[in-house]
């Protein structure tokens, strides 16, 4: 399993990227400074390092370069506040695979670490997946019914994305907020009721009598098909 370090110390946002990045398939390990990141990540390599620029005591640049200086090359997406283009420039010339400025979507980053991943070795989770009539091809964030593409939001593929992976399990609406949505925004649960309404509109014609996306117990959501990986 593909493992990923979180570095960053502000709780909140760390604790939704662990989330996300978990819930992604990944395996994911937080630290809150640049030493215990050092640390976890001598005593548990990480495949990649999501790094904060602004820590307490040793900052993301520092971390880097004690990196870069071990000859260690593990992927770095760095994240920071600053988005002078001399920060930029110096975290890349020393080593950084990529770069993002807060506030970020998380969409962004879980595609940003992908692609990273993509570049250095191959992920864990099947790319396209197929379900009843449907194929939906994740890299390409695309979604299509037989021969027809769907018009769908980016929020709304994360949304349908999260059930697909995870077909039969019920989410309920506090973890999609949790999922789908960016860390400084506040939607109202009532908010992921009008985004599935959309995809359910989206997606077409029920199966056996049922939505493709069915309601359970008025808590949650949940994919009611089968899910497979593509085969070549």
């Amino acid at each position: 399993m593909t493992h990923i370090l979180v570095v960053e110390d502000e709780p909140s946002l760390c604790q939704l990227l662990v989330n996300n990045l978990t819930f992604e398939g990944f395996s994911v390990d937080s630290a809150g400074d640049g030493l215990p990141a050092l640390a976890e990540h001598a005593a548990h390599r990480a495949d990649l390092i999501v790094l904060d620029l602004m820590l307490p005591q040793m900052d993301g640049f520092e971390v880097l370069r004690i990196l870069r200086e071990r000859k260690d090359e593990v992927p770095v997406l760095m994240l920071t506040a600053r988005g002078q283009e001399t920060d930029r420039l110096q975290g890349l010339s020393l080593g950084a695979d990529d770069y993002l400025v807060k506030p970020f979507s998380v969409l962004e980053l879980i595609a940003r670490v992908k692609a990273i991943l993509r570049r250095t070795r191959p992920l864990d989770r099947p790319p396209v997946l197929r379900s009843g009539p449907f194929r939906f091809d994740l890299p390409r964030l695309e979604a299509r019914r037989a021969d027809k593409t769907l018009d769908l939001t980016p929020r709304e593929f994360r949304l349908l994305e999260i059930l697909i992976t995870h077909p039969g399990r019920t989410h309920s609406r506090k973890e999609l907020l949790q999922l789908a949505w960016e860390p400084d925004a506040r939607p109202a649960a009532r908010t992921v009721d009008v985004h599935i309404a959309n995809l359910r509109r989206k997606l077409g014609e029920e199966v056996h009598g049922q939505p493709w996306i069915t309601t359970v117990g008025g808590e949650g959501y949940r994919w009611v098909a089968p899910v497979e990986a593509e085969t070549v």
